[in-house]
């Protein structure tokens, strides 16, 4: 019986302990945050709150249907100068999650991961400009980003110089309709 009494106390104190301490927020803080999910996210984003770690969690709202959420902090981690925010406010932008579809803002996004190095920005430039899709259109220079970006290792950048910059190899889609040169 002891045993018994003994096993229902401990469950009784384990369940106790696993309760989430209550966040209480006041002048001086908060006590207990959330540190984890949506809801620490939407807090470190008002506290301006922009680092790698934080930056990286921004997928993880766009996967939540959240992209309004996740263009807020998306963009503040591109305008930090973080490049693959850079690259996904291009998506973003290219997409109209969380906001209008804008290729040019997309095309500028891939752009200024190019210019600071990111390979895969240097890809999505160079596909934008050999489309000419919100940009003008610029073979040429499309191919030299394509071709620093297989230079950099990029897979896929290499596989499209090896199919002789043929846009059908590295993007099928049903969405050519889509890049059609704008300018």
């Amino acid at each position: 019986m002891r045993t018994l009494a003994f096993l229902f106390s401990l469950a009784l104190s384990g369940a106790a302990l696993a309760q989430s301490p209550v966040t209480v927020e006041d002048d001086l803080g908060i006590l207990n945050p959330q540190d984890t999910g949506v809801a620490m996210l939407k807090r470190k984003i008002e506290m301006g709150v922009i680092d790698s770690v934080t930056c990286s969690l921004g997928i993880n709202a766009t996967k939540n249907d959240d992209h309004v959420l996740a263009r807020k902090l998306t963009r503040r981690c591109a305008e930090a100068g973080y490049t693959k925010a850079m690259t996904w406010m291009s998506q973003l932008e290219n997409n109209g999650m969380g906001g209008d579809y804008n290729p040019d803002a997309a095309a500028e996004w891939d752009r200024l991961a190019a210019e600071a190095g990111d390979s895969v920005g240097r890809f999505n430039y160079g596909l934008d400009l050999i489309r000419g899709h919100g940009v003008a259109q610029d073979e040429a220079l499309g191919r030299r980003y394509i071709d620093q970006a297989a230079e950099d290792g990029l897979a896929i950048a290499e596989r499209l110089r090896n199919a002789g910059y043929d846009l059908d190899e590295v993007t099928p889609d049903s969405d050519n309709w889509k890049y059609a040169p704008l300018y």
